[in-house]
């Protein structure tokens, strides 16, 4: 048994969720904060059989896919100054798969 917590933007988790049931795939959905962009987190709590780690992997990759961004640059010195945009790379998810010694649904 297997646990994969999957970390994705706020902007990808109902594609992922969707794509994750009709695949067969359920999956435990928890707000989350990450200080990067400001922008809102979500992980995802998925408990699979040791055989579907790479069904769920692909279905994470196709949904959440990284995408180009452009944002305004803000300078320290003057936090109401908003500079020349930046390109950034934004999407994408950060998945952990952890070996689970029991699972109960109770």
């Amino acid at each position: 048994m297997k646990l994969v917590i999957t970390v994705v933007e706020d902007h990808d988790v109902a594609f992922l969720m969707e794509a994750l049931i009709e695949n067969g795939f359920q999956a435990t959905r928890l707000a989350s904060t990450g200080g990067f962009l400001l922008q809102g987190n979500t992980t995802l709590l998925i408990g699979i059989q040791d055989t579907h780690v790479d069904a769920v992997i692909n279905v994470i990759r196709s949904t959440c896919a990284p995408r180009k961004k452009i944002i305004p640059q803000m300078t320290p010195e003057l936090p109401t100054a908003i500079g020349v945009p930046v390109e950034i790379e934004a999407g994408g998810a950060t998945v952990f798969v952890v070996d689970v010694d029991q699972f109960w649904k109770l």
